[in-house]
């Protein structure tokens, strides 16, 4: 399996022609140009999706030139902010209240088309019986129904629409720090079709480089936009947690550790040339309508190949149930990468008892330095339209209770 192309087209470059500075130094956390120390870091975060009212998932699907939907989103990214601001938050989003999914690609890239027969994932949990046989967070699909695959090349396919443009209106109206979140490349490979995609490209790690060089394009323009907080996510690392997909994958004549070794350099080449950007990666396990999820496992099943490629300045992890394993893995992780320990579950409405919540802190910097931890939701709380068992109480109550739980922890 070929490594990933790390110098090519736009990344390298990046940082001269949108900041006019040298290089992004790897795992260390840099904001403004300069090195954000551990002190500095944000300690309280949400994943990113908040909930929806049938009003805001009704205007999403009535398309960007409804001038009336259109200020129905933006009224709904303006209580995102009031929400996450009120309750503490170090960084917030836009609640990804103006996404149908949480991975967007296939919206902005006039390259994939639905294919039958593809997509299925073994969704599990309250919702699973929801799940569409297309998962979760695949983007509004083509017309024609079906999965998407990638059919032509992304660097000759038209780009339809900005990607970028809701980033801007958090950034005008938000006082507290933003951060936008974005598919990984790496994730891309489920719209990898053997059928499909080799009229297009080679092999599957060729069509993920030019994802990874588009995405370089989006990376740039969130920069010119003053956006100083990327994270990538990739629920496809959690998949490989899961022993029933690796096996399905061998069946299936794939390696899943080569995989691994390829997606993770790609991901984190992401970045080379970009300076003043915290850029994070976000792994879990699915979360899907009802609160589905599709894999099962600890991170230790990856984590010694895994982690210490990755050279993003912050892991968020999902530790809110068995299915999560031990803090062990977090040995594996880059000394300074700062680990953000997803702790409260989005898939339930009830409230987690905060001194457990502070034993499971103290627990997990038994392994990793406690100014290397910090706070989070386990993943957003509506991924789908189709959002998780959450009330907007319970929300509310979540959010603020990872506030409260991060100022009593890192307050020294």
């Amino acid at each position: 399996m070929p490594r990933p192309e790390r110098g090519s087209r736009a990344g390298a470059t990046m940082s001269v022609a949108v900041l006019g500075v040298g290089l992004r130094h790897a795992g260390v956390a840099q904001q403004s140009g300069k090195e954000r120390t551990m002190a500095e870091e944000p300690r309280a975060e949400t994943v990113g999706s908040l909930l929806r009212s049938e009003e805001v998932v009704r205007a999403v699907r009535s398309g960007p030139e409804d001038r009336d939907a259109a200020k129905v989103l933006d009224e709904a990214v303006l209580e995102a902010i009031t929400l996450q601001e009120e309750t503490g938050l170090d960084v917030i989003t836009d609640g990804e209240v103006r996404r149908l999914a949480w991975a967007q690609t296939t919206r902005f890239l006039d390259c994939f088309a639905a294919t039958p027969g593809r997509g299925v994932l073994n969704w599990r949990g309250a919702g699973a019986g929801s799940v569409a046989p297309a998962p979760p967070g695949a983007g509004q699909p083509p017309v024609g129904g079906g999965y998407p695959a990638v059919i032509g090349r992304v660097a000759d396919a038209a780009r339809i629409g900005d990607m970028t443009a809701e980033y801007a209106f958090l950034a005008q109206h938000a006082g507290a720090r933003t951060k936008f979140t974005v598919a990984a490349p790496s994730y891309h490979r489920r719209y990898w079709s053997p059928e499909h995609s080799v009229a297009a490209y080679r092999d599957c790690e060729e069509f993920l480089t030019e994802i990874r060089d588009y995405l370089r394009e989006v990376v740039r323009d969130l920069v010119a936009l003053g956006c100083d907080y990327i994270q990538l996510d990739a629920p496809n690392y959690g998949s490989l947690c899961d022993p029933d997909t690796r096996k399905r994958m061998t069946a299936e004549g794939r390696d899943p550790d080569a995989e691994t070794v390829f997606d993770a350099e790609l991901d984190s080449s992401l970045f080379d040339g970009v300076i003043g950007v915290t850029s994070a990666l976000h792994i879990c396990r699915g979360n899907g309508p009802g609160g589905a999820w599709h894999s099962a496992g600890g991170y230790g099943a990856i984590s010694g190949l895994l982690f210490p490629r990755l050279g993003f300045d912050r892991l968020l992890l999902e530790y809110d149930s068995d299915r999560a394993g031990t803090f062990e893995p977090l040995a594996d992780i880059r000394p300074g990468t700062v680990a953000v320990l997803g702790l409260l579950t989005t898939k339930s409405d009830q409230l987690e008892d905060e001194a457990i919540v502070e034993a499971r802190i103290a627990e997990a910097a038994q392994v990793k330095p406690l100014a290397e931890l910090a706070l989070s939701t386990q993943c957003g709380f509506a991924s789908v339209p189709a959002a998780n068992p959450v009330s907007t109480a319970g929300q509310q109550a979540k959010l603020a209770a990872v506030s409260r739980i991060a100022r009593r922890t890192w307050s020294a």
